[in-house]
């Protein structure tokens, strides 16, 4: 029984001999891992694991700029001035003939001052009315015969209204809507009016 116990003695040593010499280090002790299991009867759990989504929205950036006001200043009516009243004439200082047809009178003016006149006159007949207006002088024709009124003489003519002129005419009858000048009076007005030159009628 001694002997038994003496052997088994050495046989630890010499294992723990080896065991050192083999790892350098002494041996580890074993450790013990108790395991308890549960046995249930509920039916088996199944666990997904579900890679987590990631939504990524970029949205743009939004400016906004307040209103723009601009206030307008508003326009100045811009009405002309009425023309300075000639001196000497019923017509506007702008007038280069002035024709009054209620007074059977004409005048030729220079920066706004009569020249010349007043001049008796006689004007269109009824249905054939001389138009009031301001108009400018198209063209001249010192021997003008008339193409509508058989070929009748219209000495000095000068047109400022479609085929109304000054003209040489007679001074008792009314005319068809031309102006009627005495022989001198209608050599003055061809003389001074150029075409171009401003003609005003008035009532």
């Amino acid at each position: 029984m001694q002997v038994k116990r003496v052997a088994l003695g050495a046989a630890v040593a010499v294992a723990a001999l080896l065991s050192a010499c083999s790892t350098g280090t002494a041996a580890p002790q074993a450790q013990v891992n108790t395991t308890t299991t549960t046995t249930s009867s509920a039916a088996p759990t199944t666990t997904m694991t579900v890679a987590p989504t990631t939504t990524t929205t970029t949205v743009a950036p939004t400016t906004t700029k307040p209103p723009v006001t601009t206030t307008k200043p508003k326009p100045k009516p811009t009405s002309k001035p009425a023309p300075k009243p000639a001196q000497g004439a019923p017509c506007s200082a702008t007038a280069d003939a002035c024709i009054d047809l209620s007074a059977n009178q004409s005048w030729l003016l220079a920066d706004g001052k009569v020249i010349y006149g007043p001049v008796p006159i006689t004007h269109g007949r009824a249905g054939y009315r001389t138009p009031p207006g301001t108009f400018r002088v198209s063209f001249k024709n010192i021997d003008h015969k008339s193409s509508i009124f058989n070929n009748a003489p219209m000495p000095y003519s000068v047109f400022f209204n479609g085929g109304i002129a000054f003209h040489e005419g007679s001074l008792r009858q009314t005319s068809h809507g031309c102006i009627h000048l005495s022989n001198a009076a209608a050599k003055m007005f061809y003389n001074k009016l150029r075409v171009g030159s401003v003609v005003q009628v008035v009532r």
